[in-house]
């Protein structure tokens, strides 16, 4: 058997790979964050199928579970928001079911912040304005930044920033980002990306923590920074240049 870490994507049902349906749709057992995961996704599990909502679990109880169906023969799909390869705390469920002798794989999903950047209709690499994404986030409580990722230090580089869950943390990321980007720099705030209820604002480094609380955003946003966001007058990119010598086989 095998446990298949799943990207269920960033919110919306039809924001997921066939792939990672078609394995829904064959695992006996299912494991999904009931706060994260589109309850739509569970309709493709096979009837009959064990469906666990894992928000109240403690991380011992989860592998528990996924031990329990290897050792059953069972396949598990278990779903994560977004994609397993960013901020999916997966690494350490990976860690204990290497530890058990369970086998694994991960399917990708659709990460948070491009569905954020669809909805901005915006593409965040723009030639000769930036090249470079930095995805982060802020320190909280539960979860320290380490050394040297402090805002301040990765905006050196002026790079499109994608802040992941920093909403709460607005006036902490506008403050530590203006002396690199300067207050004037764009900035969008996405919350509940690609769902029914998704809020987009709009602003800058000098405006947004006004307009992200009077939107009444506190959660499940991202946050975008950079010159990307309104940029006008950039190079056409080579790719499709005229100029481009282009085989005719």
């Amino acid at each position: 058997m095998t446990v298949h870490f799943i990207g269920a994507g960033p919110g919306a049902a039809d924001l997921i790979t066939v792939r990672a349906q078609r394995i829904i749709a064959a695992s006996p057992v299912c494991l999904y964050a009931g706060s994260l995961v589109p309850a739509e996704l569970l309709e493709w599990c096979p009837v009959g199928a064990q469906v666990v909502d894992t928000a109240r679990l403690s991380l011992d109880e989860i592998t528990a579970i996924l031990v329990e169906a290897h050792s059953a023969g069972l396949d598990v799909a278990r779903l994560h928001s977004g994609d397993p390869s960013i901020f999916s705390a997966v690494a350490e469920q990976a860690r204990r079911l290497d530890a058990a002798g369970v086998d694994f794989d991960m399917i990708p999903g659709v990460p948070a912040f491009t569905a954020a950047a669809a909805a901005l209709r915006r593409e965040l690499t723009v030639p000769g304005v930036s090249q470079t994404i930095v995805l982060t986030r802020v320190s909280t409580l539960s979860t320290a930044m380490p050394e040297g990722e402090d805002l301040r230090s990765l905006g050196r580089s002026g790079a499109t920033m994608v802040v992941h869950l920093g909403a709460h943390r607005i006036e902490q990321i506008a403050s530590e980002l203006a002396d690199n980007y300067g207050e004037d720099c764009p900035v969008a705030v996405v919350a509940f990306a690609s769902r029914p209820e998704e809020i987009v604002v709009r602003g800058t480094l000098k405006t947004i923590v006004e307009l992200v609380h009077a939107a009444g955003i506190t959660k499940t946003a991202v946050v975008i920074v950079g010159r990307v966001l309104t940029a006008e007058g950039f190079p056409d990119s080579y790719l499709y240049s005229a100029a481009r010598e282009r085989s005719t086989h």
